[in-house]
């Protein structure tokens, strides 16, 4: 019975899981978590960190104290000179003079940080020389955000160009359909959360595009094999074939997936948790999330976005036709299946078929396999008609 488990038929490529089938469901559910994201970015918009929004830093030494003691003292410090800020972000990071914390403000004028700064000092019982301030600047945050934006649209072109290449022009344009979703979704759930967006988390963003391009390109390798010659027969629809192949690599994806989350699961979770190190929690966070949602949309959006447009083909229209009249005749019972007994069999008291059986006789080859028939005659075609040496007939004494 363990080998009939679902795990296993997965494992297989033949839990029959009807994904293409249900693509109104997954585009419906799509469209209303990008809605949830799009109101969420005008609504709640983004926690920027300061490089992108402006600010002030604060280095102290970590012999003061625990992280938590000096983020009590600097705020102190901000409440004591009136400036109506706090603490937006504390970390611990390491250095060649060794460990300290740095902590993040709001915008500050110049005589307000010095101010700051020699309040922090006076309360740390510690020399003011061994506390360092720098103030960011939020027009460098959106230098960042120009470039990243340039090189997101010079990534998705060269997509498209290798996809079309690659596959075929329906084939780029639901994989980049599928990449753009990855994107609202990640974001949005920055959004929602309130999770801080630094230039980590910008870097991360575009390492999730290749790995969710690579997903949809392991995907799509598969539906390429199952659906070759498909209007060769009439057994399979195209989006039948898309089903089964996203079936037959669903585990693979699946497995790979898992396989990337662990290593990001760990920097994430150990790096930043653990350990403090807050850059590993911006480029861990977005990894960790992006890659998740990256293996939803290769499945639940990709492939079914694939069929849609290719049953706007002409010749996967007509093909798709004559799959549903076949299957239509058979079960008026207009067409014998291949190897059911014929009504003059039946009438001479042979067994009849199964309808299961029948069934399995008029099921569907290989996907992908050239339909067979029978092999011609003639010296281009096959054997020669006669049999000898010579080609036209048995060989004369």
């Amino acid at each position: 019975m363990a080998e009939n488990g679902l795990a296993s038929r997965l494992y297989n490529g033949e839990a029959g899981l009807n994904i293409v089938g249900r693509r109104k469901l997954w585009f419906g559910v799509a469209g209303v978590l990008i809605l949830i994201a799009i109101l969420s970015f005008g609504l709640r918009g983004f926690s920027l960190g300061i490089e992108f929004a402006g600010g002030n830093s604060f280095q102290v030494p970590a012999s003061v104290g625990t992280l938590e003691d000096a983020e009590r003292e600097v705020n102190s410090a901000l409440a004591a000179e009136n400036t109506g800020i706090e603490v937006a972000t504390a970390q611990k990071v390491g250095g060649p003079g060794g460990d300290s914390y740095e902590l993040r403000t709001g915008q500050l004028n110049a005589e307000q940080a010095n101010a700051v700064k020699a309040q922090i000092a006076d309360d740390l019982g510690i020399n003011a020389d061994q506390i360092s301030g720098n103030q960011v600047s939020e027009a460098w945050g959106s230098q960042v955000t120009e470039r990243a934006v340039l090189g997101l649209v010079i990534f998705i072109a060269l997509v498209m160009v290798y996809l079309i290449l690659r596959f075929e022009w329906r084939m780029a344009v639901a994989a980049v359909a599928s990449l753009i979703t990855n994107l609202i979704l990640t974001a949005g759930i920055y959004s929602l959360v309130g999770f801080e967006v630094t230039p980590s988390t910008i870097i991360g963003f575009l390492t999730i595009l290749g790995f969710a391009l690579y997903d949809v390109v392991v995907v799509f390798d598969k539906v390429q094999e199952n659906t070759r010659g498909i209007t060769a027969n009439n057994n399979q629809t195209y989006g039948e074939a898309a089903n089964l192949a996203v079936n037959q690599s669903l585990m693979r994806s699946l497995n790979t997936s898992v396989v990337a989350l662990l290593p990001v699961g760990g920097l994430l979770f150990i790096g930043a948790g653990l350990l403090g190190a807050g850059t590993l929690k911006d480029l861990g966070l977005v990894l960790f999330v992006g890659m998740a949602v990256a293996f939803l949309t290769s499945i639940l959006v990709a492939t079914p976005l694939l069929a849609l447009l290719k049953n706007y083909d002409p010749r996967i229209q007509a093909h798709n036709k004559r799959v549903l009249a076949r299957r239509g005749a058979l079960a008026r019972g207009e067409v014998t299946p291949k190897g059911a007994p014929s009504p003059a069999q039946v009438d001479a008291g042979d067994e009849p078929l199964d309808p299961d059986a029948a069934a399995l006789a008029g099921a569907a080859p290989k996907v992908g396999a050239r339909p067979t028939g029978k092999r011609p005659t003639g010296a281009r075609g096959g054997r020669p008609g006669g049999g000898g040496n010579r080609p036209g007939g048995a060989k004369r004494r």
